[in-house]
């Protein structure tokens, strides 16, 4: 079954026109449990949401675990950990085992995500300089730069909008905060007065959705900053979220330790896994159940962003390096071609809400980017 499934998915990454099967969903959670306490642990289930048990644990070196990001290239996991050593530990994807601190001696890391840079941003909870700026790191765990000039203290939500500036969430002073996406200099406190906000994300009509940890209430406002609307209410302890294929998004809630799923349309549709297998569910990523084969030299690079909606800005370094841009479908079916000479912004508004992978290649090397095609 896995040298089908491997199949499919190189099928997939080497853009075949003809439609190929699905590989199986894996879904991965960080549970920070009880805190600074434990028991802590990254636990997988298949895409019915049954426990297939912890990939990794304390004794594979994690310590309050925060987030979780795939390498494909090397087959890697890298965990963002809030306890006292400040590490993002380095492990091997499909065993949980230890392979190295990928960096160390941080003011507990909380968020991370690779950004239109293709390099990592790091978000702090609390250094004890108590400059908790943003920090990048190359893909290969070299420090670059403290990226931005102004620190954001608690912060433990992250995303761009469609003009490529940055948003950082603020746990203990609900707020978020806007910075240059070029510069990293601040633009200015973009939402205040909301309760506790953890994770934040821009959708396709530019409206960013703000995740209320405190008062349990999922809230969407428009690009000027302004409440629209409450989409979700009664998650308290709300954190961690990601998509499936058909456009249904997974939620994690502490309250009661539940992952809950509800369609594109923010309806409930029941619990994916129910209380008594997590304690504090605070970051999900659902990938496919292996990993994408080195042998095909895919690469790390981030094509475009944001990673949700139907329009979705190519980077420049992407515009520098490739020429076309191929977006195909979870079957393999080619859907958009987009050339260089057609700018930078790839339109898919016509396309049905789902996951898709924008595929470009060149000397050898492919480079894939997944992204949720949602209204």
């Amino acid at each position: 079954m896995k040298n089908l499934n491997l199949i499919s998915v190189l099928f997939l990454l080497c853009v075949c026109l003809t439609a190929v099967a699905q590989t199986p969903q894996a879904v991965y959670v960080s549970d920070a449990a009880n805190f600074n306490t434990g028991p802590w642990q990254i636990a997988k289930f298949d895409e019915s949401g049954t426990y297939e048990g912890a990939l990794m644990n304390v004794s594979d070196g994690i310590e309050w675990p925060q987030d979780i990001i795939f390498l494909d290239s090397e087959q890697a996991v890298l965990i963002s950990n809030l306890g006292a050593a400040g590490v993002i530990s380095k492990h091997e994807w499909g065993t949980g085992n230890f392979i190295e601190n990928f960096a160390q001696g941080l003011g507990g890391p909380t968020r991370m995500k690779i950004g239109p840079d293709n390099l990592l941003y790091v978000l702090q909870w609390n250094n004890p300089s108590g400059e908790e700026n943003v920090l990048r790191f190359e893909l290969d765990g070299t420090f670059v730069d403290e990226f931005t000039s102004t620190g954001v203290p608690r912060s433990i939500g992250i995303d761009w909008d469609s003009s490529g500036d940055l948003y950082v969430s603020s746990y203990n002073l609900s707020t978020i905060t806007k910075f240059d996406g070029t510069t990293g200099a601040e633009i200015g406190t973009f939402i205040s007065g909301l309760a506790g906000p953890t994770n934040i994300f821009f959708e396709a009509s530019g409206n960013l959705v703000v995740f209320n940890y405190n008062s349990g209430v999922i809230a969407r406002y428009d690009p000027a900053g302004n409440h629209i609307e409450d989409l979700i209410t009664g998650v308290n302890g709300c954190e961690g979220f990601d998509f499936f294929p058909n456009g249904d998004i997974l939620i994690g809630v502490g309250s009661d330790g539940t992952v809950r799923r509800y369609d594109s349309n923010f309806n409930f549709l029941g619990n994916f896994v129910d209380t008594g297998t997590l304690l504090t569910p605070n970051a999900i990523v659902i990938r496919d159940d292996i990993p994408l084969s080195t042998e095909e030299n895919v690469l790390e690079m981030v094509l475009v962003t944001p990673t949700i909606g139907t329009s979705f800005r190519i980077s420049e370094m992407a515009l520098q390096k490739f020429d076309e841009f191929r977006v195909y479908d979870s079957n393999g079916k080619l859907t958009v071609t987009h050339l260089r000479a057609d700018g930078n912004t790839l339109n898919t508004i016509h396309l049905s809400e789902g996951i898709y992978f924008i595929s470009a290649s060149k000397d050898g090397h492919r480079f894939i980017q997944k992204v949720v095609v949602k209204r």
